[in-house]
């Protein structure tokens, strides 16, 4: 028997604090399928609009999305204080897409990401654009909302 989880309503307050993690996201875990088992890794991120990462084709979470671009994203880190479980968090079922390289993507990258200078133009690296087709929430115990792109001003 499958066990069914309560979920709110997705009101203003929830739309505000999950726009608010993705504005604020520079990094986040992405889950991937390697040999039909799970794989999570740290990445870069962008989500301006859409969600976005710097990836190299010799990182084996980017080898594995161009088997199966079927991944998920966490986002949202602990506070300082407090029990990190308390701090809001958001998780993103998506497919992966690769992106042709371009100046204005570039640019806009380096804005956020700075460091990025030193390799953005190695051969193997190149964007991922991470087309989210869901979205749950976790503001907290007993603060959990599924929510879709409109919700998250995604579309």
């Amino acid at each position: 028997m499958e066990a069914k989880i309560p979920l709110r309503p997705v009101d203003d307050e929830a739309r505000d604090i999950a726009r608010g993690l993705l504005a604020a996201t520079r990094f986040g875990a992405l889950g991937v399928l390697v040999d039909d088992a799970p794989f999570v890794t740290r990445v870069a991120l962008s989500a301006r609009g859409k969600v976005v990462s710097l990836v190299s084709s010799l990182a084996q979470h980017t080898q594995a999305l161009k088997v199966d671009p079927r991944c998920s994203l966490l986002i949202g880190e602990p506070g300082e204080k407090g029990d990190p479980l308390t701090h809001a968090r958001l998780t993103l079922r998506a497919k992966a897409i690769f992106l042709d390289r371009n100046k204005e993507l570039r640019a806009r990258w380096l804005k956020t990401h700075p460091k990025a200078k030193l390799y953005i133009d190695f051969g193997d690296f190149g964007f991922v654009h991470f087309q989210v087709d869901e979205a749950f929430l976790n503001g907290g115990f007993g603060y959990a909302c599924q929510m879709d792109m409109d919700d998250l001003g995604l579309r």
